[in-house]
């Protein structure tokens, strides 16, 4: 098989380029190339394209285990985003069905997309039918685009386009920074289909049950449920060894966790960490954090204290249990103070 590849340039510095691939699938180059023409982005004045170049499909440099029958599954690092990891810093998964193929998730930038949609192609030429993203944050959607491409359909929550649409900018940005020229070619992509309260894909007598649910790790949290191994991809509702990020509502997210073991799941696996968990004991250590962070903000508030003290005090008992916790957790004491503040 052939897929093509070209180069992408900085149009401010055209000595800064990458190499990009578009996921053509491809028996000949001729093929590959009139394909690469009619699904090729439209990249903005801010890069410039080279020419179209056909290759052998390379190897993906992403590793995923089967972790039941179809179920497909890479651990992100924990770690934050770097130069070195282009993003590959959330867990992604795809299910493959007797007619196609979903992924869940896309990774934090067009490489890992493309990492990502070459570990399928190791797998199955079955069509890429769905792309789930599991919620809005950039770890996980920043490389969709590639899967789009190859033919797949967006499903998120009913608040995931806003969400991210209001967010590009910054996403982009940030993203940018962290990961220096790793990160062109990289885009918030569009959103379109979305779910409701639950929904069903039929990947061909294989079906995936979709539930978004109330405001909780953030305002547009979806999970994934297989029937068939019986598999719940929880998204970042749950962490394991990466610090919990709640970007959303501390109330919510208990609640939610009291509701998505149902039904009851067999395998369980996290937003990060993990990548494979049991249930419940898969999402004790999470709750605890969460509970604590609840109690201690509350009495911080009870006791007056303003939001800087509170960040000082609530939930320092949790510091040697989370990996980057000097990074995530006063930024969720700041979310749980404003919200419980108001009680």
């Amino acid at each position: 098989m052939f897929e093509v590849m070209l180069s992408l340039c900085l149009a401010t510095s055209p000595e800064t380029c990458v190499t990009r691939l578009l996921p053509v699938g491809a028996t000949e180059c001729a093929q590959a190339l009139v394909r690469a023409q009619e699904i090729g982005p439209d990249w903005g004045d801010t890069l410039v394209a080279g020419a179209f170049d056909c290759v052998p499909r390379p190897e993906s440099g992403l590793t995923f285990d089967e972790i039941a029958p179809g179920v497909h599954v890479h651990r992100g690092q924990v770690a934050d985003v770097t130069p070195d990891n282009l993003g590959d810093v959330a867990n992604i998964g795809f299910i493959i069905g007797r007619d196609s193929v979903a992924v869940i998730d896309a990774g934090g930038s067009r490489a890992v997309g493309e990492a990502v949609y070459l570990a399928v192609r190791a797998v199955t030429e079955k069509p890429i039918s769905h792309l789930i993203l599991t919620h809005m944050h950039p770890d996980h959607v920043m490389g969709a685009a590639v899967l789009v491409e190859a033919g797949a359909q967006i499903m998120g929550h009913r608040k995931l386009a806003q969400a991210v649409a209001a967010r590009a900018e910054t996403y982009e940005d940030s993203f940018a920074r962290l990961m220096g020229p790793g990160f062109i070619g990289s885009r918030v992509p569009e959103v379109g289909a979305d779910v409701e309260a639950a929904s069903q894909i039929d990947l061909g007598g294989r079906v995936l049950d979709l539930a978004a649910w109330e405001t909780a790790h953030s305002e547009s949290d979806v999970t994934v449920f297989d029937r068939e191994t019986a598999t719940l991809f929880a998204g970042d509702l749950v962490f394991d060894a990466h610090s919990p990020a709640l970007d959303g509502s501390i109330l919510g997210w208990l609640r939610v966790l009291d509701q998505i073991g149902a039904p009851v799941p067999a395998r369980l696996v996290p937003g990060h960490g993990g990548p494979v968990l049991g249930w419940p004991e898969g999402t004790v250590d999470l709750r605890r954090y969460l509970e604590v962070l609840r109690d201690e903000t509350r009495a911080a508030v009870a006791d007056g204290l303003r939001l800087g003290e509170a960040i000082a005090q609530v939930g320092q008992g949790e510091a040697g249990r989370w990996a980057l916790f000097d990074l995530f957790h006063p930024r969720n004491v700041t979310a749980a103070f404003t919200e419980l503040e108001w009680e």
